[in-house]
């Protein structure tokens, strides 16, 4: 974390980084029980009474990575495309082992790996997109237990419908 950002945050749990974390993208270890880390950086409360830019919202689902092209390579019908969808040219991106099930779903709705659980964050973290959607460069899925990106080309939606998660 820069300076200029350390200066406008705070901690979800109140208590200074941990040592060493003080320049880290979360100011604790993660808890390797949940894969979550102990504390995580929000914007702080002066900087959240500001005023949001975007509706404060505590859902969002995972639905993977896409909208993504999803053709399968000639010869390997589990490999599926993970360019964009619509790319021009020939495909150069690959994901190899896509399940029946994957395999559906991407046909269905264009993506590609996300379990479509739904997790929720507590009312500074979700405060903290609200302010500033790209504070956060990754967020958590409670059922794959780890943190995968956010961000245009991220693997997280809001629940009611407010587009991709960082954006």
């Amino acid at each position: 974390m820069n300076d200029d950002k350390r200066a406008i945050s705070s901690t979800t749990d109140g208590k200074p980084p941990r040592a060493g974390y003080e320049n880290a993208s979360a100011p604790a270890p993660v808890n390797p029980r949940t894969g979550q880390h102990e504390a995580y950086w929000v914007l702080s409360e002066e900087e959240r009474a500001k005023g949001f830019v975007r509706p404060v919202r505590t859902s969002y689902r995972h639905v993977g990575r896409g909208p993504v092209c999803g053709k399968p390579r000639d010869g390997a019908p589990t490999t599926a495309c993970v360019d964009s969808r619509g790319h021009e040219g020939d495909c150069t991106g690959w994901r190899a082992e896509v399940t029946d099930a994957e395999r559906a779903r991407l046909d269905r709705i264009g993506y590609l790996g996300g379990c479509d659980t739904v997790t929720t964050m507590g009312r500074a973290l979700a405060e903290t997109y609200a302010r500033a959607p790209g504070f956060y460069g990754a967020t958590f899925c409670v059922e794959c237990g780890k943190h995968l990106p956010v961000g245009e080309g991220g693997e997280f939606v809001w629940v009611d419908g407010g587009g991709r998660v960082g954006t």
